[in-house]
């Protein structure tokens, strides 16, 4: 058996390794293409474009790595089909389901490497990305954070930077918030504090505002303060959850809860990150039953061709779960473990007979 184990480990990891170094250089080529094309108004150097493009390239792999298992368990079988060594270990007593069996330890290992090792050193390049391009987009005037302290959010508007904090976000309502408001050359114009803040569009509504301007203080009923942030901006904020790693994304989510911000993304990209094993493991075993399936059918193409067919079909499921799980439509724990449900059902209706193939 170990003999079985040590063979099929090798033809596994070299098939692994051959697809995602291809899948890696044509997402890197686009990632290249895509920068050249932003940077084509600036005075840059290629090798820093070709930086960029691989800072940004691990965590799309990450996003694309079922896709690659399962071409990678389609290149396995071909392998086997093609040299007929399935048929020699077959002949040795070695069943299909001790294939399957070897092959999905191997997808549980990846997966495993992949999300411990893999997407932290991916979010992490992810996240240098993004303070390198902030730099040379408009999003470099404003900056938004969240602390233990609360929302943090710097703005640039008319010359004019604001340092705004508030506590809480209450719909569309800020709580507790308080704005510091600097001219262009980082001289302090006037403080501003309130319990209580409307986002109205891109002009905010202060309400019971204290004013301390010019060594005087003042209240006013109602202030109107210009910013770059409506409440639409402000929820969407912190979307690029791929640039953080685990211990990064659990402290957003206390803080989110401190915020009294909804942790829902947060949850399912949690979730999503904790079910990546298993994933990887039933879409394994799909593509394996599937080509086993297929053994009899002559033509190498045909069998990649409805292997990613398949494929497709269960992106976009799980893409739709997904979204039906983010805008609260069902539980977030049913939008991720739907598709793994779907994929283990179909899994265990075509396993039948499995040895038989």
């Amino acid at each position: 058996m170990k003999v079985y184990i040590k063979f099929i480990s090798k033809v596994f990891f070299k098939s692994l390794i051959f697809v995602f170094l291809i899948m890696m250089s044509l997402v890197f080529i686009l990632n290249l293409l895509s920068e050249l094309e932003f940077f084509k108004n600036e005075n840059v150097a290629l090798s820093f474009t070709l930086f960029l493009s691989l800072l940004n390239s691990p965590v799309q792999i990450f996003e694309l790595f079922p896709f690659i298992l399962l071409i990678t368990i389609q290149l396995f079988f071909i392998k086997f089909f093609e040299n007929k060594e399935i048929e020699v270990f077959k002949y040795s007593g070695l069943k299909n389901s001790s294939i399957l069996y070897i092959l999905g330890i191997l997808s549980i290992i990846t997966g495993l490497f992949v999300v411990t090792v893999f997407y932290n050193l991916s979010s992490n390049l992810k996240n240098i990305y993004l303070e390198i391009k902030s730099e040379y987009t408009s999003d470099g005037k404003y900056l938004a954070v969240i602390t233990k302290n609360g929302l943090w959010i710097k703005d640039k508007i008319d010359n004019k930077t604001l340092i705004i904090n508030a506590s809480t976000i209450n719909q569309n309502f800020l709580n507790n918030i308080f704005i510091t408001e600097f001219d262009e050359n980082y001289n302090v114009i006037r403080n501003i504090k309130s319990g209580k803040a409307k986002i109205s569009g891109n002009e905010w509504e202060i309400i019971d505002a204290k004013v301390y301007e010019e060594n005087e203080y003042s209240n006013n009923e109602l202030l109107y303060l210009k910013t770059n942030f409506d409440l639409k901006k402000i929820q969407s904020l912190f979307s690029n959850l791929s640039a953080l790693n685990f211990v990064e994304l659990y402290e957003l989510k206390e803080n989110y809860k401190r915020l009294n911000y909804s942790t829902t993304e947060v949850d399912m990209y949690l979730l999503k990150l904790i079910s990546y094993p298993l994933y990887l493991l039933l879409i394994a075993l799909f593509s394996s039953v599937i080509m086993l399936n297929l053994k009899q059918v002559k033509g190498t193409t045909l069998k990649i061709l409805v292997g990613l067919f398949f494929s497709v079909i269960i992106y976009y499921l799980n893409n739709f779960s997904y979204v039906l799980g983010s805008t609260e439509r069902i539980s977030i724990i049913f939008s991720i473990f739907m598709p793994l449900l779907i994929l283990l059902t179909i899994n265990f209706s075509m396993l039948y007979k499995v040895n038989e193939k």
